[in-house]
């Protein structure tokens, strides 16, 4: 039996974007009954929004859904080609909308909105102040640090998910139903599914480079060894035997944290050659120097920042050679997590308890106001004390017991900071 041809020219994305919240896949956290964004689109009142999610998550379907939700114009501008021009040409597109005789609301949909500089984010702001567009931006990036805070105040934040197996299998069954793809066997299926890695772009597209080789060459079935032998090698670092994505980023943490630098150096390169984003692996190195390595060797954190940037300014593969000195830098350092517990522990107290005024000496008291209300009145300014360290001073609020969040390891720097700590409580116990 041949296999099946498209029926048209239309890429198969766009013949399986969603055209309604029903037909969406994934994202049910947010578009689930009772979920924010399904309340959103039901309340009949558009609001500014950034979608944050990693690619192929339906960013911009959603935004096309909530456009065609509240029977909006719906302009699209992306950040990495687009300008001022640009948002001029949105902002009057948007005036005659509101102002013609049908006025109709306008959605501005930005993508990829990070790449955006400041003066272009704020170019948005007096419009969407002003209500005459609905302003959503999508970001790859974390919106608190790409995103302007002014801007970032206006609008919701919408955390997307990569999408789970269950759901890029449905994605699957959608593109087959419409004769776009001839069947799968089952481990290319498998296969197919982790190599998305939750990206439904990503996906479709493969299934498309799939769907036209087949039928170039009348095949019925697509088959693992086929698939390999259309799509690379590269496919088989993503199969299901162990070598998936976050697994494999899961055994680069552990190597590291367990001080084996052959096991991080060779994590590290499986994941390299498996089609992993280099820059993805930087970052997660970072948060390993400060997860893992903190206080004891603090130069770990500079080190993996130097590895991000190295790898920035030279890309692949020259660069991926910093990351490697990273990881064998990461893996013998000394170890020591106490940072990392203190944070948790000092944020679940933050939780559960009240919010505790902060002392009149501690407060700062620049008017003549404040300074009559006692504000930084007996404050002990610590480098004009002996050894530049007021002993006895309490910097937590009044009433509130001292916690020990910070405890010291006995390894590294910390051995000299755990020293230092307890001459300073000592001086402390003196004094009080």
């Amino acid at each position: 039996m041949p296999a099946p041809r498209p029926a048209d020219s239309t890429p198969l994305a766009e013949r399986l974007r969603p055209k309604s919240l029903g037909e969406v896949v994934g994202q049910q956290h947010l578009l689930g009954e009772g979920m924010p964004l399904r309340i959103a689109f039901e309340s009949g009142q558009p609001h500014s929004c950034i979608l944050w999610g990693p690619p192929g998550t339906g960013k911009t379907t959603i935004a096309r859904l909530m456009a065609d939700a509240f029977d909006a114009q719906f302009i699209s501008i992306s950040a990495v080609l687009g300008g001022v021009r640009d948002i001029r040409d949105a902002v009057e597109a948007a005036q005659k909308a509101r102002d013609g005789l049908q006025r109709q609301r306008t959605i501005v949909f930005v993508d990829e909105v990070h790449r955006f500089n400041k003066s272009q984010q704020d170019a948005f702001l007096p419009h969407v102040e002003s209500g005459l567009f609905t302003f959503i931006g999508a970001t790859t990036e974390n919106p608190s640090f790409e995103v302007n805070s002014a801007l970032l105040s206006r609008a919701a934040v919408y955390v997307l998910q990569p999408l789970g197996e269950a759901d890029l299998e449905r994605i699957v069954g959608k593109a087959q139903e419409l004769g776009a793809m001839p069947q799968l066997e089952d481990a290319a299926r498998d296969r197919l599914i982790a190599y998305a890695d939750g990206d439904a772009r990503r996906l479709l597209n493969t299934l498309e480079t799939l769907a036209v080789a087949a039928a170039r060459e009348r095949l019925a079935q697509v088959t693992d060894a086929w698939l390999l032998k259309v799509l690379g090698e590269r496919m088989r670092r993503y199969d299901k035997g162990g070598e998936q994505f976050y697994d494999t980023i899961s055994a680069l943490h552990k190597s590291v944290r367990g001080s084996d630098p052959d096991a991080a150096l060779y994590w590290l390169v499986r994941m390299l050659d498996g089609g992993a984003d280099p820059r993805y692996v930087a970052r997660r190195m970072i948060r390993m120097a400060v997860e893992d390595i903190g206080l004891a060797d603090p130069r770990a954190l500079r080190l993996a920042l130097d590895a991000a940037e190295t790898y920035e300014r030279l890309g692949s593969p020259e660069g991926e050679l910093a990351l490697a000195e990273c990881v064998l830098y990461l893996a013998v350092a000394p170890k020591s997590n106490a940072a990392y517990a203190a944070y948790k522990e000092a944020a679940a107290l933050v939780r559960k308890d009240g919010t505790r005024p902060v002392p009149l000496h501690l407060r700062n008291a620049p008017t003549r106001l404040m300074k009559d209300l006692d504000y930084g009145k007996g404050y002990r300014y610590a480098h004009d004390e002996e050894g530049g360290f007021a002993a006895g001073e309490t910097y937590f609020p009044e009433g509130m017991p001292a916690p020990r969040f910070y405890r010291p390891v006995e390894r590294g720097l910390e051995i000299r900071i755990a020293d230092k700590l307890r001459e300073l409580r000592a001086l402390n116990d003196q004094r009080r």
